[in-house]
């Protein structure tokens, strides 16, 4: 997220390696291994050990365990919050190689651009700290208020786009959506809730039929829903006023990453003269340019697991597709509403 307003004189903080820190590896054994305390009890997460990896990955797990509607991202960003806390390093270089260790340890366990790009701009939002400040304490202090004005941010996330997005959905509008999107299924809440009647078709999206769980949460909203096959999409695309799917990641050029079939989607609609809009946090703009399918990394094409135990890609099937901007006419976002080619000045102002 971009710094607050009024915050023009804080400069990235100056980071000075700590005596044995020579890798993030080695940054995050020696994070985890020092039974030192710099600074209060409450600063460090009020005396408790060190976050473990093994910590780590169960505290993300619990999250999404225990609140079903949250976000992967916004999982790993509690997560890292926490491990923010209970961290014992000694300096400012070893804490930040400590969670740039553990965003890949959670980039493993969840491959999705999201929770990769979240906890990227998580760690430099907090970097963003006051030079006035040179004690180590007060700076971890500063990083961990930060932390949580980014995790509150986030969490607002999904309200924001619904309040810009759901003026576009006319009365009487039928609906196209794509797999399971929490982003979505906000947007069309809250519609719903501004005496709105539309209907809506949703792709079954194989290979886990996410579009059969979107539906169900849809008729729980009372919003009449038809299930169709993913094959069907040209078929329905004459019947549809628009298009409207989530994103699992915002690339620079302004195209989105996101369940495999949304391309094709994206492709009927602009053939068709559909509008295709896209409905997408800040934290999952993620600093990749890729020109065609070849180019997003395997990483986030395929779950974790199948990373981990197949030994030839080539006969597995992608979970996510790359859709170009020329397809898509407008990205909601708790930014704002951006056209694809505004994309690349927004993540140029979050990430700098």
């Amino acid at each position: 997220m971009p710094p607050p307003r009024g915050a023009g004189r804080s400069r990235r903080l100056q980071m000075t390696p700590g005596p044995g820190v020579t890798s993030r590896r080695g940054a995050l054994r020696h994070a985890h291994g020092s039974g030192e305390a710099a600074g209060s009890g409450a600063e460090r997460g009020g005396g408790a050990a060190a976050m473990s990896t093994d910590d780590l990955i169960e505290a993300f797990r619990a999250q999404l365990r225990d609140d079903p509607d949250v976000a992967s991202a916004v999982a790993a960003i509690r997560a890292l919050l926490g491990f923010l806390k209970r961290d014992r390093g000694e300096t400012i270089q070893g804490l930040r190689s400590s969670l740039l260790d553990a965003i890949e340890t959670l980039s493993r366990v969840d491959s999705s651009v999201a929770v990769s790009s979240g906890g990227e701009l998580f760690l430099r939002f907090i970097s963003l700290t006051s030079l006035e400040y040179s004690d180590y304490s007060k700076c971890k202090e500063i990083m961990i208020e930060r932390g949580e004005i980014f995790l509150r941010k986030v969490s607002l996330s999904r309200n924001k786009i619904a309040k810009l997005c759901h003026p576009f959905i006319r009365d009487g509008a039928r609906i196209l959506t794509h797999a399971y999107s929490r982003v979505v299924l906000r947007v069309l809440e809250a519609a719903v809730e501004s005496k709105k009647r539309f209907s809506v078709y949703v792709t079954e999206s194989q290979p886990d039929q996410a579009g059969q769980k979107m539906a169900k949460a849809l008729r729980k909203l009372d919003i009449p829903v038809t299930v169709i096959l993913d094959a069907a999409v040209g078929y329905i695309m004459e019947k549809v006023d628009l298009v409207l799917v989530g994103a699992e990641g915002v690339v620079e050029s302004g195209g989105i990453i996101n369940k495999i079939g949304t391309n094709q989607i994206a492709v009927c609609a602009k053939a068709q003269n559909k509008p295709f809009y896209v409905v997408a946090e800040s934290f999952k703009f993620v600093r990749l340019f890729p020109l065609n399918q070849q180019d997003v990394p395997d990483k986030f094409k395929y779950k974790a697991d199948t990373l981990k135990t197949s030994q030839n890609l080539t006969e597995e099937h992608p979970w996510i597709d790359y859709t170009s901007p020329s397809l898509i006419t407008l990205l909601f976002t708790d930014l704002g509403v951006l056209t694809p080619s505004a994309v690349s000045d927004e993540l140029i102002k979050l990430y700098l």
